[in-house]
């Protein structure tokens, strides 16, 4: 048993010494490649929101629910835009003294649509019930991924070339790949806020809400390591 022992420690010792005498790989060379293109947004998120302030929590709680059932009800028939239900929030206001004086609550819903005529006009026509709040663009993912396959194109052959290109300073002749990665980023634009007074809102009841989208940076990047061969 003490001779197995012995023969097992003198074989890991002598495979660890191997190890660490194996020089590592030479010629290998470490490469990042990328495309990128601007593409118009195609989808806006508006948030739109109710506030109400009264004396019981309660009562407000029930008035703000009621606005918001209508405001979803309204817009889940709208064809072409999506709404969900966001935030809802009840809180005191207390005077100077500390104690509660009134009771504020606050409903908001989201807005979803590829139809920007159709979403700008359906908040027009909720002006007096929900003001729109803030407004964000993004890309679909059917736009995202078409933008994404050109530029996976562009960003594998700009790798290549760079590893060919590279590999010829360096006075070698070829290359090989050992690994590389693929990674897609971009396509939403923040949140830009809208600064809409509830009377400026209701005195233009009815009117469609500008909604105009702009443009996102969809990027592609390459990155990973190459053999170099002589």
């Amino acid at each position: 048993m003490k001779k197995l022992l012995a023969a097992s420690l003198l074989s890991t010792t002598a495979a660890m010494a191997s190890a660490q005498t194996v020089p590592p790989p030479s010629g290998v060379l470490s490469l990042s490649a990328q495309a990128a293109t601007e593409v118009p947004t195609d989808v806006v998120h508006l948030t739109l929101a109710a506030e109400q302030e009264g004396a019981e929590p309660l009562a407000i709680s029930s008035a703000l629910s009621a606005r918001t059932q209508a405001v979803l009800a309204q817009a889940k028939r709208t064809a072409g835009v999506e709404a969900q239900s966001g935030g809802f929030t009840i809180h005191p206001n207390t005077d100077r003294n500390g104690r509660i004086s009134t009771w504020r609550g606050r409903s908001e819903i989201v807005l979803q649509s590829k139809d920007f005529a159709a979403v700008s006009k359906l908040a027009g026509e909720l002006a007096n019930q929900m003001q729109v709040q803030n407004v964000a663009f993004s890309l679909s993912r059917e736009a995202r991924q078409a933008a994404e396959t050109k530029l996976a194109d562009q960003a594998v052959a700009a790798f290549r070339d760079k590893a060919q290109a590279t590999t010829r300073l360096f006075g070698y002749g070829s290359y090989s790949i050992r690994e590389v990665s693929v990674n897609e980023s971009g396509g939403m634009v923040p949140p830009m806020p809208r600064m809409y007074a509830a009377k400026a809102m209701s005195a233009d009841a009815g009117a469609p809400i500008p909604v105009e989208g702009g443009k996102t940076q969809v990027t592609v990047s390459v990155n990973g390591s190459v053999q170099m061969l002589k």
